[in-house]
């Protein structure tokens, strides 16, 4: 895997260093277990993970802010087994994903030892953009009305 230095990026910017330690972060990830990342609509997104052998119960979602914590603990046996051998890991496991502003998830579900994670990113209508016209007065700045009907002069003359 290959690593970055931001040490000089850190001397020339202000403010980023959010991002920067995220950057960090996920060169240090770890990638058990495997995961796919997929959009399905322009604010929609799944994360599908590998989590074999889990049960629902033993998987836990938690979202804090803009993190996503999915962990996995495997309850230990009573009785353990003699295995001769153990290709399948039920290793404990606990993955990070940063979510953008305004994602959640909306559902997991499990099915065929595959974690279907959905989220939708839902902006809220104050901060999406809006067309603004212009040559209008804004709506605080219009002059007060008086509830009388007004004459508007036309085209060919005055009005009498």
């Amino acid at each position: 895997m290959r690593t970055f230095d931001f040490t000089p990026f850190y001397r020339s910017t202000v403010g980023y260093e959010r991002l920067f330690d995220m950057l960090d972060a996920t060169q240090s990830r770890s990638d058990w277990p495997p995961y796919n990342i997929e959009r399905s609509g322009d604010d929609r997104y799944r994360i599908t993970m590998a989590v074999a052998g889990f049960a629902p119960s033993e998987i836990e979602l938690t979202q804090h802010g803009n993190v996503l914590t999915v962990a996995g603990g495997k309850k230990t046996e009573k009785d353990p087994k003699d295995m001769l051998h153990q290709g399948i890991a039920f290793r404990n496991f606990r993955q990070t994903f940063n979510l953008a502003d305004h994602v959640k998830v909306v559902s997991a579900d499990i099915d065929n030892g595959l974690l279907f994670i959905d989220l939708v990113q839902e902006v809220p209508e104050q901060l999406k953009p809006r067309r603004i016209d212009i040559g209008k007065p804004p709506l605080s700045a219009a002059p007060a009305q008086d509830n009388q009907p007004r004459q508007i002069e036309s085209g060919q003359g005055k009005a009498a």
